[in-house]
């Protein structure tokens, strides 16, 4: 999809600004309901807010004392994706765990918030709650079942992406709005910059929807608009164990630290709530790291025993109308701003809101929009997968060649581009092997999703694969991987250095926050891998 000359001065019904979760599911929206639609994003799809959190999908129950409203969305949307995005999914179940330290009356407030907004809980003992979480502190007193599930954000916005492709929806990556032009009061198309080649193009259209999260105020100033968002940044550790089969949460009144969720062999914890410097503050400190061990602590008191693989950072796009309700006490309810009140007829802002709630808000906006060009088509994103089940054929042929559970990982992370790794892994044995052992990554798998036009970076093909993402955090893969860019020709006159440090340095950027204990070993291996052996420096913790 870098082929920008090919849409210059071509007509788009509506240009969506923002490749997140949000964007992408307005974009198969539209798409679905016939309108011709196009998609642009400044980096990578799912480089922002959308891969920079938990990956709760929540069930509702973390909403039900405070933001009813939303809790009863969540708990909708929920059940939702569970049915049509099976295979970005886990439905792992959670728990709310109330320990001796937390407030009793809050679980009553809790347990009426959940009744009241339709949010399914079950009650269990605190025995039973240790028997199904073993490390769990013995300082439990209550525990509940609830419905929440692991998500991943990566193969959420990508499957939203090609389900919409399918429908003829297009997109473009590394690709920036600098101006949205317009004339007489209506948007008259935009102007989009490469940020590869610097090449800018005219796409001319009759309607923008700014879909940016945290960075929607800075897009709505392109047309001189104002939108009340506050960024919100939040911090989470990633450790390299998976301790719990279930997502955890306190139940307290929503703070820092009080949710756990299982991804694959990780668990990621978190968040902290601080006001954020802008959009791009996703960088955590030391302090924020050190501060979210300690929480973690307390409800699985042998926390210590696993090694911290990271500490990052996202920022939320919350909702800031008055100045009076910031942080966790802002609303997680979602704002849509329609700016022909303010006099541009034809643009559209969408922000706030959750991850777990995308879909719902991309119906609401694509309703509005629908409306502008007297589109009656229901929506129907409820209904139809996201990636439909592979076929009998496809997985008779993998069995061949892929251990089932890695055949299904590959299709989850390739969707209708399984077939080209699966032809790869037949023709060539040697493609079987694995690239990536924490992830499960093939060599067939890397070279198919490095071989597409999005991936201009290593980092774009590990947000395509989870390459790097495990417990050795590129430490191995990162040099099998730039000798494959080189094998296949896919260096474009760069040198090894030049693809390799800025992988690297994304690694590093995660793992010096939380460089102590059991992560120093692991930090000096690949230290010494890429500096005494590679002879590469750069990125590295000084």
């Amino acid at each position: 999809m870098r082929d920008f000359k090919g849409i210059a001065d071509t007509w788009f019904d509506v240009v969506i600004i923002g490749g997140g979760v949000t964007g992408a599911g307005i974009l198969r929206d539209l798409s679905m309901r016939g309108l011709k639609t196009v998609l642009f994003e400044k980096s990578d799809l799912a480089s922002g807010t959308s891969s920079r959190f938990h990956g709760l999908l929540h069930s509702g129950a973390r909403y039900a004392v405070t933001d009813p409203e939303a809790a009863a969305e969540c708990a909708s949307e929920n059940a939702v994706l569970n049915r049509i995005a099976k295979y970005a999914v886990e439905p792992s179940g959670g728990m709310f765990v109330r320990t001796k330290n937390d407030d009793r009356d809050f679980e009553e407030r809790w347990k009426e918030g959940c009744s009241a907004s339709g949010v399914f809980f079950e009650r269990i003992s605190a025995g039973e709650a240790r028997e199904m979480e073993p490390g769990l502190t013995s300082d439990t007193e209550s525990a509940y079942l609830v419905k929440d599930c692991a998500v991943d954000g990566f193969r959420l916005v990508w499957q939203n992406v090609l389900s919409a492709g399918f429908y003829g929806g297009d997109f473009r990556t590394y690709a920036e709005v600098a101006c949205i032009e317009h004339s007489g009061g209506k948007v008259t198309g935009v102007r989009v910059r490469d940020a590869v080649s610097g090449e800018e193009i005219s796409v001319p259209c009759g309607c923008v929807v700014n879909a940016t999260g945290p960075w929607s105020a800075h897009t709505a100033k392109l047309v001189g608009a104002h939108i009340g968002i506050k960024p919100d940044k939040g911090a989470l550790l990633a450790f390299n164990h998976r301790f719990c089969s279930r997502v955890v949460n306190r139940l307290r009144m929503p703070s820092d630290g009080d949710i756990f969720v299982p991804h694959g062999s990780v668990t990621i914890f978190g968040t902290t709530s601080s006001d954020a410097s802008g959009p791009d503050d996703s960088q955590p400190s030391d302090a924020e790291a050190r501060y979210l061990a300690g929480l973690a602590g307390e409800i699985f008191p042998e926390i210590e025993s696993h090694r911290i693989l990271r500490a990052f950072a996202g920022t939320r796009p919350l909702i800031d109308l008055d100045h009076a309700h910031l942080g966790r006490d802002a609303s997680r309810n979602f704002i849509i701003t329609d700016h022909e009140k303010d006099g541009l007829s034809g643009f559209i802002t969408i922000f706030g809101g959750k991850l777990t709630t995308y879909r719902l808000m991309a119906e609401k906006i694509s309703d509005i929009v629908c409306g502008k060009f007297f589109i009656t088509k229901k929506c129907r994103t409820a209904e139809e997968e996201l990636l439909p089940s592979m076929s009998q054929s496809l997985a008779d042929r993998a069995k061949k060649v892929f251990p089932p559970s890695g055949a299904e990982l590959i299709y989850a992370r390739l969707g209708p581009l399984f077939e080209t790794a699966l032809k790869k892994a037949e023709a060539d044995p040697r493609r079987r092997e694995l690239l990536c052992e924490c992830e499960f990554v093939t060599l067939a798998e890397y070279e198919t999703a490095a071989a597409l036009d999005t991936s201009v970076s290593l980092s774009d093909i590990r947000r395509r694969t989870r390459m790097g993402m495990g417990t050795c955090q590129g430490s191995f893969c990162g040099f099998r991987a730039l000798v494959s860019v080189f094998g296949m020709g896919l260096n474009r006159e760069r040198g090894g250095a030049e693809i390799l440090l800025p992988f690297l340095n994304e690694r590093w950027k995660g793992m010096k926050p939380a460089m102590w204990g059991l992560q120093m070993p692991e930090a000096e291996l690949m230290k010494n891998i890429y500096s005494s052996s590679l002879n590469i420096s750069g990125g590295q913790p000084e």
